[in-house]
Order: C-alpha cells, then structure tokens, then sequence
C-alpha cells in the first residue's frame, strides 16, 4: 500500500512550519538531555566545574538549536536578498552573544576552580584571578565580536586599519588612563599589599586597603575618609605595608622623657608596668623599655610594645603616653623641658649692675 502526501500538505510554508516545530522539540530533548542526564553524571564527579560548564551549555545551545531551525525554516520562504541577508546576520549575532554570555558566566567559575587548593604551584594563585578574569572576559568579547563581524559580511582589514587608528589616537588621548591600567594589572599580578592591610605612602597618606582597581587604589584612613589614589602613583611610590609579614602585630614605640638625676631602674619598672596593664597591648611579644640616650635635657626612653593591627596604632600611643605621664608624677619622677645653662665669662664695661658681684 503506497501512501502519498496530499499536495496541500506539499506547500513550502507547511515545510517550514515543521522544521520551527522540529527545532523547537529537539531544543526542548537536549536541554532535558542536559539538564538531567548529564546534570546527574557530573554530580557523581569531585569537582564541581563539570556542573557549571553544563549549566553554562544549556542556554546557548537551545538558543543554537532553535534559531538554527528558524533559519532553515526561512530557507523555504522566498525573499529578497537584502532582506535574508538581514535575518541571517541578526540570527547569527544573536547566537554568537547567548555563547558569549555562556562563556562570560563560566569564565569566572573556571578561574575560581583554577586558583583552587593549597598547592603554590597551581595554574593561577588567588592574588592574580581579578588579571585571569579580565583576559579571559576580554578574549571572549574580542572572539566574539569577530564572528559578528563576519556574519554581517564586513571587510575586517578595513576595520582593522580602522581600529589601528583609533587606538593610536586614543592611546594619546589616554596616556594617563592607560599608566593607571597597566600600573592596576601589576599591583594585582604582584600582590605588594591587599584589600584589608594597612599601609603608608611616602607622601605620609596611610590606611586600610579597601579596594583594589585597574584604574585607581582606594584607602579608608582613621578620619573614616576615604582616599582615591590612582594606581600610576602607587607604583612610583614607596608603600610600607604594616600588615604585610607572618602576621599583622605591629610593634609601636612610645618616646619618654625624664628627668636627669632620675633612678633608671625605677624608670624602667614604672614603664613596663604602664605597658602590662593594657589590655590593647600585645603580652607576647613582651613589652619592652629601652634607654635610647642622654639628651641635651632629659633621658630619653621608649617603650616598644605590640599591638594587633596597625589601625589602633595612635589609639594606643595615645594611652600609653597618658599612663607614663601618671604613673611619672605618682613616682615623683621628674618630667623635663628644654633648658639651657648660660655661662657669662665677661660683664660689659659700663654697666649699672654685675652679677658676678652681688
């Protein structure tokens, strides 16, 4: 028994209408595909970058599937030229972003699982994935804007000479901009401080890293003001990071003067005991009490002390210097000022009065 098509049913728009419909099941048979069967295979694995990656499949490929069968859909419709010209180019650029949107999504999980673990010598480190996440969305956007361009039919020689131009132009017009990006990716790549430590700058500006950018550097000082430094600047600077080493205790010293004729042992034990009854002051290390030297007006002294982060430095400089004041006049130790002993060899002729003879 032969079966034939009625020629009604052989109409080019009950052909296309088929294969929208076609493309529409096979998107919704591999997204299902995806998202179960090969959702369940991934979970049995360790890493959990085979879950992303399929997560990250499933929108670009149903998008893939179904725009490809709108295409073939067209292909038994006719048109203009400049018309179908104009649908091939949107459907493809439509396609080519829902990929580039994939891949910027996953990019950022496949930089997180490549800095995974303890191992120094793994692929990229913790303090170089804001640079990897950059390369990475950049040569996407730049991949992707090719294939786009291709689509459309355009002369890329002409739009590479084109964009030759522009970026000599806008590489002087930008100097400036483009010595704060550079400086930015080697302040990330070489890691000489991170959000959260304390430093100081040369120019004498100092406080808590809160943000790392390409463009600039931004500090949180103990005013609570925030200061904006571009990164150019921070690379031609010399930066003390106070909570850079084992770990973040920095040690203070507290300068003390007293007086000459003071008991030294008695000034040490007063000292220290003002240091050990802090609760802001690190006990181990153990404070300490050093005789620096003899002044012109007093002995001078400094108390060398820990404290557990730089910013609470002035704090307890502060308080120290307020207890070592106490406790000295409680001691009856003498707290000097500048003096200076005059020595008059001569008296001038002539005058009304002489020291040396009263």
């Amino acid at each position: 028994m032969n079966f034939e098509i009625p020629d009604e049913l052989r109409h080019p728009s009950i052909y296309a209408l088929l294969i929208l419909l076609g493309s529409f099941l096979l998107a919704g048979c591999v997204r299902f595909f995806l998202s179960r069967t090969m959702k369940r295979i991934a979970s049995q694995t360790k890493t959990k970058i085979d879950d992303h990656f399929i997560d990250s499949l499933q929108s670009p490929v149903t998008v893939s599937i179904v725009l490809g069968g709108i295409w073939q859909a067209f292909q038994f419709i006719s048109f203009n030229p400049s018309l179908r010209h104009l649908i091939f180019g949107l459907l493809v650029t439509m396609v080519v972003i829902s990929w580039m949107l994939a891949a910027l999504n996953f990019s950022g999980d496949l930089v997180d699982w490549l800095s995974e673990g303890e191992n120094p010598r793994r692929l990229i480190q913790p303090k170089t994935k804001p640079l990897f996440l950059i390369v990475f969305k950049v040569l996407v956007v730049t991949f992707a804007a090719y294939f786009i361009i291709l689509a459309w039919g355009q002369n890329l020689t002409a739009w590479l000479a084109s964009a030759g131009v522009a970026g000599i132009a806008i590489g002087l017009a930008s100097k400036d901009s483009l010595a704060n990006f550079i400086s930015g990716i080697f302040i990330i790549a070489d890691s000489p401080f991170k959000i959260g430590d304390y430093i100081v700058l040369d120019n004498g500006d100092r406080g808590r890293v809160t943000h790392i950018g390409i463009r600039s550097t931004r500090l949180l000082t103990n005013d609570d003001v925030e200061v904006i430094i571009p990164n150019a600047v921070m690379g031609n600077s010399t930066i003390i990071n106070q909570s850079g080493g084992p770990y973040e205790k920095f040690r203070l010293r507290v300068p003390v003067s007293v007086a000459y004729g003071s008991d030294i042992d008695e000034v040490r034990q007063v000292l220290l005991e003002c240091a050990k009854v802090e609760d802001k002051v690190e006990q181990v290390p153990a404070p300490r009490v050093r005789f620096r030297q003899m002044g012109e007006s007093s002995l001078d002294w400094e108390i060398w002390v820990w404290v557990r982060e730089p910013a609470i430095m002035e704090e307890v400089k502060d308080i120290m210097l307020s207890r070592a004041y106490k406790a000295l006049n409680r001691a009856e130790i003498g707290i000097p000022f500048p003096q200076m002993d005059l020595h008059i060899k001569e008296w001038p002729e002539g005058s009304s009065r002489n020291p040396a003879r009263d």
